[in-house]
């Protein structure tokens, strides 16, 4: 037999409401009766029917989350990171894939699933501010992550590029390198994180009056583990010989390590190597990797909390620029084997 609220109410000496009021973690509950009421819970073993409380709020309990690939490390923990996040609210985490495709990010934000969806947190690379205005799916929710900003009435979660890009160069200038390669560079729009990287890297060189010539500026065409090989392959053979690395990301960068390996240089005595998001990979490799870690956690509780701000209508009307942590992640391949 089901056990109910009110079974758990008469256990616990208190009203129904009482104990729907903890089960829905509302906050205006005391400690003290937080407690007693878990208690009950758990004695009697209550499992709340969460599709029943969303159908009286009239919603599914799915939101949606659309990132460019999930193949790559970060995007995969940046997943797992607001699945678990929606956990913690009862909510069903819907994954998208748009390949970083203005056609499927346009798809996606347009709400071709808002039938099925409460919300959407979406992190694009090509979509433009004309893709969003009039958006057909207007009724459903939106947070963008990433450095894209738009300037409309959407949250938008991101880190600061820029400084966190400044943070990776200081601390290789600090172990007294001078000769600090960027490999990122792309041509497309100057709102790509690759560009916002690249600018931290070349403001803190200067500012620090060390040359940031473009001959430092390791072109890829992509962000994985080959192009980051194939961009410090094309820069040594080229003949320029950096004394460090700073990465648009850690896939990059280990690709990079691979070629300054097999081309007989030692990192981090020959080239020190730094990179950015802080993916498990970087901490298992023969050399570890240093590198920007963007709190994904953060990332991830703050798009969620976002959109149910949205859906409970406490939101105020607008977008709002929040910004998430950074912290820098000293490892071997700047620091050496300690």
């Amino acid at each position: 037999m089901r056990v109910s609220l009110k079974d758990v109410a008469e256990r616990a000496g208190v009203s129904i409401k009482t104990v729907s009021n903890v089960v829905n973690k509302y906050p205006h509950v005391t400690p003290a009766m937080r407690e007693r009421v878990q208690r009950a819970i758990d004695e009697l073993g209550y499992q709340p029917n969460v599709t029943a409380r969303h159908l009286r709020k009239g919603r599914t309990g799915i939101i949606a989350l659309a990132v460019p690939e999930l193949g790559n490390p970060y995007f995969a923990e940046l997943a797992g990171a607001v699945i678990d996040a929606a956990a913690d609210h009862d909510l069903t985490v819907l994954l998208d894939h748009t390949r970083g495709e203005r056609e499927r990010e346009v798809l996606v934000s347009q709400g071709f699933r808002a039938r099925v969806i409460d919300g959407l947190i979406l992190s694009p690379l090509e979509l433009e501010v004309e893709d969003l205005r009039g958006r057909d799916g207007d009724d459903v929710p939106l947070v963008l992550l990433g450095e894209r900003q738009y300037d409309l009435p959407y949250d938008h979660i991101a880190i600061d590029n820029v400084a966190a890009a400044r943070v990776a160069v200081r601390h290789l200038i600090g172990r007294g390198r001078s000769t600090i390669a960027y490999l990122g560079g792309r041509t497309d729009s100057a709102n790509r994180p690759a560009h916002l990287r690249m600018k931290g890297w070349r403001e803190e060189l200067t500012e620090a009056g060390i040359p940031a010539p473009d001959s430092l500026v390791g072109r890829v065409g992509g962000w994985d583990r080959q192009d980051g090989a194939e961009a410090m392959a094309r820069m040594l053979d080229s003949g320029v010989r950096p004394d460090a690395v700073f990465a648009y990301n850690d896939l990059v960068a280990i690709g990079a390590m691979r070629v300054l390996h097999e081309c007989g240089l030692r990192v981090p005595w020959d080239v020190a190597v730094i990179g950015f998001d802080d993916i498990a990979e970087g901490r298992f490799g023969a050399v570890t990797l240093t590198t920007i870690s963007p709190d994904k956690q953060s990332i991830a509780r703050l798009a969620v909390e976002s959109l149910l701000r949205s859906l409970e209508g406490t939101e105020s009307p607008g977008g709002h620029e929040i910004a998430a942590e950074f912290r820098l992640v000293e490892r071997e391949s700047t620091l050496g084997r300690r």
